[in-house]
């Protein structure tokens, strides 16, 4: 196995890379599809050095400390680096975030991002892509795949994406979407307070059910029926031939489903009123 420890600006070349694990602390990393030579950049480091390890194709990066437990250093140092990594596209990765920033793009393999307060950006990535924060905010745009979004209080908005599956989940989060329904493609969201909006073609083909226990519901389908209960209230029905599903369930969170036209899917996510 081949091992850096890098405690100033570096980069390093590779000539394969078949799987990426990064752990980072603070800062920023940023994983980039690319058909170059696989790479890894590192214009900054404070605090314990990061180790950079490959062996049989396996690249991954990690501060040093962690290795021998970080807990103690961080009670008295500052920690966080700054990193670029190029990899194939069909390369999969896994980043497991503190506060740090993320940025990817161009993947076509699984992507799975845990990130406590760090921000998440998403642009074309393709295949299953599982995102988990505690406070960071998820925006993705041009996804084609499945999706799976958990956070505490993080929002989630994603645009520009025909997404095969999709379950999002969040206590007081937002989640913000503009997709496409594809086939037999399924959409779940489930908040507590958390406001909802979502937006589809027009002509969508869905099974819908919306539903909140006392939080508005506003839909812009007339042929959709609302149900008034005294513990929920509801709106569902069938759109074209509702061979998607579409299911929205709230408890003091708003629900709004919009339409648009079909060529008019814009790349900037809906606007979501506080």
């Amino acid at each position: 196995m081949s091992r850096w420890t890098i405690d100033e600006p570096t980069t390093l070349d590779f000539d394969g890379v078949v799987t990426l694990k990064a752990t980072l602390i603070a800062g920023s990393i940023s994983v980039l599809a690319s058909d170059e030579r696989p790479s890894v950049m590192i214009g900054d480091v404070e605090g314990p050095p990061l180790v950079v390890g490959h062996e049989a194709g396996m690249l991954t990066i990690t501060h040093e400390r962690l290795i021998e437990g970080v807990l103690s250093w961080l009670r008295t140092h500052r920690t966080k680096a700054a990193i670029t990594v190029t990899v194939p596209y069909d390369c999969p990765v896994t980043l497991n975030l503190v506060s740090a920033d993320a940025v990817v793009t161009g993947l076509a393999a699984r992507t799975s991002i845990r990130s406590g307060s760090g921000d998440v950006t998403l642009d074309g990535v393709v295949g299953a892509i599982d995102a988990n924060t505690v406070s960071g905010a998820v925006e993705a745009r041009g996804l084609d795949g499945s999706v799976s979004f958990t956070s505490v209080s993080g929002d989630l908005s994603l645009a520009g994406g025909a997404v095969d599956r999709m379950g999002a989940r969040t206590v007081s989060g937002r989640i913000a979407a503009d997709v496409d329904l594809v086939g037999d493609s399924g959409i779940e969201v489930n908040t507590v307070s958390g406001e909802v909006v979502l937006r589809v073609p027009g002509s969508a083909n869905a099974l819908v059910a919306l539903t909140s226990a006392a939080g508005r519901i506003d839909t812009a389908f007339p042929g959709l029926g609302r149900q008034d209960r005294p513990v929920a209230r509801s709106v569902g029905g069938t759109l074209g031939d509702g061979s998607a599903r579409l299911a929205v369930t709230t408890v003091s969170g708003a629900i709004t489903l919009l339409g648009r036209e079909d060529d008019a899917q814009e790349i900037t996510t809906p606007r979501m009123e506080k």
